[in-house]
């Protein structure tokens, strides 16, 4: 007697259907936002090498000895250098640095230690957020009023002072961010040991951001470096050497404004030398600090 047995058919899943199309919508959508990425990032390193590609093949064959030696001639006369420029640019970056860096370093560590989320906190926030907002032109309005009007005559202290303003912000985000991405296991410890709070600030926090701190700092060094529109209503310009900050100062974002609008091709090609010479001078610092602090040693951290 044979028994006959019936293979049973293999009940569809009612779920694996959608399951199926859920995975994949999300492979289809997680290659679309992976291509659209790649292609963001292609077009804005494109516009940067543009950028540089170009400046570089108009200013490279005008740098010579005399741009960085001598200062502009008159109208229409070749020759001449942008030194006494590249001398303004110097100072006024340094005098925005003196002013702008203390202020950010401590509103940041004030917002990263003692802010935490009450009201003033809050507020300072909100405030330094708006003040990266602003028209630059408008700090220079600022330093217009309060600085040249009582003086009666535009001066690199007050180019400085609305470079950093400009400063403050920059660096007060970037200080809070990374302060607040050292370990409070560091800070358990050194108060535990019986250090003050000022002190492990100081002598622990502090110096375990110390490469982000300096990195945030360049970052705004080279943004106030090439700011044109506040040192307009500031330090106006000087066609000769001038290291008196309280005098019209020159500096080599004003010098490149006024050559580039010049009816003279000698003063438009140096317009585009010394964008050449400004890019470099922001590549060096930054690239010197990064290895300074060893950032290319530890991978950018």
């Amino acid at each position: 007697m044979s028994i006959t047995v019936e293979q049973q058919q293999p009940t569809a899943n009612p779920f694996q259907a959608p399951r199926t199309a859920h995975n994949a919508r999300r492979r289809i959508s997680n290659i679309a936002i992976v291509a659209l990425s790649l292609l963001a990032t292609a077009f804005a390193v494109a516009v940067l090498l543009f950028l540089l590609l170009y400046v570089l093949r108009a200013g490279l064959p005008y740098i010579n000895l005399d741009l960085f030696t001598k200062i502009p001639t008159p109208n229409g006369e070749p020759g001449g250098g942008l030194a006494n420029s590249i001398q303004g640019s110097l100072i006024l970056v340094g005098l925005a640095s003196l002013f702008g860096i203390p202020l950010g370093l401590f509103t940041g560590i004030y917002l990263s230690e003692f802010g935490g989320r009450g009201p003033i906190a809050t507020g300072v926030r909100f405030l330094v957020d708006v003040l990266t907002g602003i028209p630059t032109i408008i700090f220079g309005l600022f330093a217009w009023i309060f600085i040249v009007v009582p003086q009666q005559s535009f001066s690199g202290l007050a180019g400085g002072v609305a470079l950093g303003i400009i400063m403050i912000p920059i660096v007060a985000r970037t200080s809070e961010v990374v302060l607040r991405l050292v370990p409070n296991e560091l800070r358990e410890a050194s108060l535990a040991l019986g250090a003050t709070e000022s002190r492990t600030i100081l002598r622990v926090v502090i110096p375990s951001a110390r490469n982000g701190i300096i990195t945030g700092i360049v970052l705004a060094m080279a943004r106030v470096a090439g700011e044109t529109a506040p040192l307009l209503m500031t330090a106006f310009g000087n066609p000769f050497f001038n290291s008196d900050i309280t005098q019209p100062m020159d500096a080599l974002p004003l010098r490149i404004f006024n050559f580039a609008e010049s009816p003279y091709q000698a003063q438009i090609n140096q317009a585009y030398a010394g964008s050449l010479v400004l890019i470099v001078l922001i590549l060096i610092t930054s690239f010197a600090i990064r290895w300074a602090t060893g950032g290319f040693k530890h991978g950018g951290r």
